[in-house]
């Protein structure tokens, strides 16, 4: 395992943000579980299972993104954790830019996630990811 004194739910994070900025597909899929379970609100499908399902939904992402950039900023963290077991809830914000690194777009939504040691270090077991619906439109809204 980690340090003590380091925070290995954070650096999964940190992991996070930087492989999708690099769209490194292999670095994106070492933070998961080969288990994996994702409820990932841009779909279909409904539900991603395993690393070959999820693996395939981050190569379309990176490949979509062509010369464009992604910078992820993670707010309002709140992390729980034993030693058997991390809950993470955050808001997510998603920046498109330009190769010159001009923001392009960006949105918003909420994630939750359990991390779990897996040979020695921590991985992300279950992912959900949503943002509020409005009753009346039925329009999901993608800024805080």
């Amino acid at each position: 395992m980690t340090n003590e004194n380091e925070n290995p739910v954070q650096q999964v994070l940190d992991a996070y943000k930087a492989a999708v900025h690099a769209k490194d597909i292999d670095a994106f899929m070492a933070i998961y579980d080969e288990h994996i379970e994702v409820f990932d609100m841009w779909g279909p499908p409904w539900m991603y299972r395993g690393t070959q399902s999820w693996r395939g939904m981050a190569k379309e992402w990176f490949r979509g993104l062509k010369d464009e950039r992604v910078v992820v900023d993670i707010e309002n963290v709140q992390i729980r954790r034993t030693a058997q077991m991390a809950f993470v809830s955050a808001f997510m914000k998603y920046t498109a830019i330009s190769p010159d690194g001009t923001p392009l777009r960006w949105l918003q939504n909420r994630l939750t996630c359990v991390l779990e040691p897996k040979d020695g270090k921590w991985k992300i077991t279950h992912e959900h990811t949503s943002a509020p619906v409005d009753h009346n439109t039925l329009k999901v809204s993608l800024k805080r």
